[in-house]
C-alpha cells in the first residue's frame, strides 16, 4: 500500500541465532552449512566455533528479523542433506544433525519476537523437511520442555522409543523418529554474556568460593557440625547466590597466571555486567583479594555495556546524557575490559559489527561532508542538511543541560537536567541516522526510474517501485519535522532553566531546530508533488500534508517564543 510506512526502518532491529550442529571435524560440512547462511543477503556470519572431541559446531549470525528465519532455515536445511545421526559420535549431549537453534533479541525486537520466530522456523522445518521439532526456552508451549537438558534426555539414541509416548509428542513436524536428522529443538532465549573476572591470585579455590556466593544456584546449606542438610525428601538444600540469572564457577588459567571468576550472565535485563563486576569485587575483598580487571568472550550487545557507562557515571556524580561513545569508553575503563587483550567495541559489540558497510555522511569529517553538499551530486541536499540541523540543535541543547548539570550552585536541577541531556542524545542519534536515510531514499527514487519499462509487467514493477520510493522519500523528511517540536521543548527548557552563561547557546538550538523544521517541510511537499491521482496516492498525499501543516505551525510558534525570550533576557 501507498501509506504503508513499514519500509522505511528508523531504528536498527537485530536478532541472534546461534544454531549448534552436530559436526565439528569435516570441514567441507561446516563450510557448506556456514556458506548457506552467508549466501543470505542481509545476514551477518559472526563466528564459526568447531569442536573436534564433542563432533559439534556453534554458528553465531546475526540479521533483521524479516531475514533471520531464512538463514536459519536454509542452515538447518544444508545440515540435513550432509549430516547422518546414525554414524554421529561425540561428547557433547545431541539429538539432531541441527541440534538446537535459540533466536536472541538483541535490539529493537522483544522476546516475544523471537518466539514468533521460533514458531515460524519451526514449522517450515517441520513441514518443508520433514524433521520433528520441539520448542524449548521462552518458546516453550509446554513447561516440562523450558529446558533443553530435559527434551534432551537420553539423546539421539532414545529418540525413537521417547517418541512412540503420547507426552513427546513434536510441536512441529512428523510424529515418527527421523533416522538420519534426528530431531532439532528450536527456541528463543535472552543473551548469554560469557563474562570472566579477574583476580589478584592463582588460587582456584578462592576463586571458586566467590563463584559459590553470587551464582543463582548457590551453594549446599551446612549445619553446625558442616555436614550437608538433607529436606525431608533427602534432597540437599541450597542457599541461594547473591546474584539473579548468574551462573558462575572458580579456575585457573595458565596463559593469564591468575585465578578468574567465569560468569554466564543468562539475563543481562535482570544482572548486568556492572552488577556482576562490582559483586565479585565486593567477594574478592572480603577474602583479602582484589579485582584487577574482567573479559569478555564472545560479543556483547550494546546495552549492557551502556547501562554499565551509566552506572559508573553516576558513581562519578556526572551525568548521564553523554554520547554513546563516551558510556562505551566509561564501562571498558571501569570494567577493565582490556587487561588481559585489547577490548575493540567495533569488533565486540554487537550492534557496532554489523554496521552497514559502505560511507556514512554522518561518520565523515566536517570539511568532508561539506565538499560533499557542494559537489555536482544532487544527494546529500537539503533533505540531509535539515536532519543535521536537528542533530546540531540535540547537541547544543545536550551540551547546557550537562553544563547545568555541572554547575555550582545549580545542584537541584541535576535531575532534570540529565533528563533533558539523555533525550537530547537520543533525538541526536535519531536525526544522525536520518541524515543518511535522507540520501538513501533519494539514490532509492533513481534507483527505481532506471528500472527496465518495455513491457507492460515492467512497466507496473516500475511504477510500484517509484510509488514507495516516493512514500519513503517522503516519510523520511515528515519524520524530521515531526521530532523538531520536542527540539524545541527541550530548547526552550534550556533557555529558561539552563545555565545562563549559555543562553546564546540554548537560543542557537532553538534557531536549528526550527530551520531542520522548515528545511523537511519543504522536502515534505516537494516530494508530494511526484504522487499521481490514484485513491491510495490521493490519501497518502492527503494525510502527509495536514500532518506536515499542522507540524509546522506549531514549529512556527514554539520558535518564535524562544527567539523573542532569549532577545529580552540577552538585551
Amino acid at each position: 500500500m501507498v501509506g504503508d510506512q513499514r519500509g522505511v526502518t528508523l531504528t536498527i532491529r537485530l536478532v541472534e541465532c546461534v544454531p549448534n550442529f552436530s559436526e565439528g571435524r569435516d570441514k567441507k560440512v561446516i563450510d557448506a552449512i556456514a556458506d548457506a547462511i552467508a549466501a543470505v543477503s542481509g545476514v551477518r556470519l559472526l563466528d564459526v566455533d568447531p569442536g573436534a572431541s564433542t563432533n559439534r559446531t556453534v554458528m553465531t549470525f546475526v540479521a533483521p528479523p524479516e531475514l533471520i528465519v531464512e538463514a536459519a532455515f536454509q542452515a538447518i536445511s544444508k545440515a540435513s542433506q550432509l549430516i547422518d545421526m546414525r554414524k554421529h559420535r561425540g561428547e557433547h549431549p545431541r539429538m539432531g544433525a541441527t541440534d538446537v537453534c535459540p533466536f536472541v533479541p538483541v535490539t529493537g525486537v522483544s522476546m516475544e519476537d523471537c518466539v514468533k520466530l521460533a514458531e515460524e522456523l519451526g514449522q517450515r522445518v517441520g513441514a518443508e523437511l520433514g524433521i520433528p521439532v520441539y520448542l524449548y526456552a521462552e518458546a516453550a508451549r509446554q513447561e516440562s520442555r523450558r529446558s533443553l537438558a530435559d527434551i534432551r534426555q537420553g539423546e539421539y539414541e532414545a529418540l525413537c522409543e521417547k517418541m512412540k509416548s503420547p507426552d513427546f509428542q513434536p510441536d512441529f513436524g512428523p510424529n515418527q523418529f527421523n533416522a538420519v536428522s534426528g530431531a532439532t529443538v528450536i527456541g528463543a532465549r535472552h543473551f548469554l554474556i560469557a563474562y570472566n573476572v579477574n583476580l589478584n591470585t592463582r588460587s582456584k579455590k578462592l576463586a571458586n568460593e566467590i563463584a559459590l556466593n553470587i551464582r543463582e544456584a548457590g551453594r549446599a546449606k551446612r549445619d553446625e557440625r558442616g555436614e550437608i542438610v538433607k529436606d525431608a525428601g533427602g534432597n540437599t538444600v541450597k542457599v541461594p547466590g547473591t546474584l539473579k540469572e548468574c551462573r558462575a564457577v572458580g579456575w585457573y588459567v595458565d596463559e593469564y597466571e591468575r585465578a578468574q571468576v567465569s560468569i554466564n550472565l543468562t539475563n543481562f535485563e535482570v544482572t548486568g555486567l556492572h552488577q556482576a563486576f562490582d559483586e565479585v569485587s565486593r567477594q574478592a575483598e572480603k577474602l583479602g583479594m582484589r579485582v584487577t580487571g574482567s573479559e569478555i568472550v564472545g560479543l556483547v550487545p550494546m546495552k549492557p555495556m551502556l547501562a554499565a557507562g551509566e552506572h559508573y557515571l553516576r558513581k562519578q556524580g556526572r551525568s548521564t546524557g553523554v554520547p554513546e561513545e563516551e558510556l562505551i569508553s566509561c564501562a571498558l575503563q571501569s570494567l577493565g575490559l582490556s587487561e588481559l587483550s585489547p577490548f575493540k567495541p567495533a569488533e565486540k559489540i554487537v550492534e557496532l559489527t554489523v554496521a552497514a558497510p559502505g560511507k556514512h555522511l554522518r561518520d565523515m569529517s566536517l570539511t568532508s561532508f561539506v565538499h560533499e553538499l557542494a559537489s555536482e551530486s544532487p544527494a546529500p541536499g537539503g533533505g540531509s542538511v535539515s536532519a543535521l540541523c536537528g542533530s546540531l540543535s540535540a547537541a547544543l541543547s545536550s551540551m547546557v543541560a550537562n553544563l547545568t548539570f555541572e554547575k555550582k550552585g545549580m545542584e537541584p536541577l541535576r535531575p532534570e537536567m540529565e533528563k533533558w541531556a539523555r533525550e537530547a542524545q537520543a533525538l541526536k542519534r535519531r536525526l544522525l541516522y536520518l541524515v543518511d536515510e535522507d540520501m538513501q531514499a533519494f539514490n532509492a527514487i533513481l534507483e527505481a526510474r532506471r528500472l527496465p519499462k518495455g513491457s507492460k509487467d515492467e512497466r507496473h514493477k516500475r511504477d510500484i517501485a517509484i510509488i514507495a520510493a516516493n512514500c519513503r522519500a517522503t516519510i523520511i523528511p515528515l519524520t524530521v519535522l515531526k521530532t523538531v517540536p520536542e527540539l524545541l521543548h527541550i530548547a526552550m527548557e534550556m533557555v529558561e532553566k539552563g545555565n545562563p552563561s549559555s543562553l546564546s547557546d540554548a537560543g542557537v538550538a532553538g534557531l536549528v531546530a526550527h530551520t531542520a523544521g522548515e528545511g523537511a517541510y519543504f522536502n515534505v511537499l516537494i516530494n508530494l508533488k511526484e504522487f499521481g491521482e490514484s485513491e491510495e496516492e490521493v490519501t497518502f498525499n492527503h494525510n502527509c500534508r495536514v500532518e506536515a501543516e499542522a507540524t509546522i505551525k506549531h514549529v512556527r510558534l514554539q520558535a518564535e517564543k524562544i527567539r523573542a525570550l532569549v532577545i529580552a533576557r540577552i538585551s
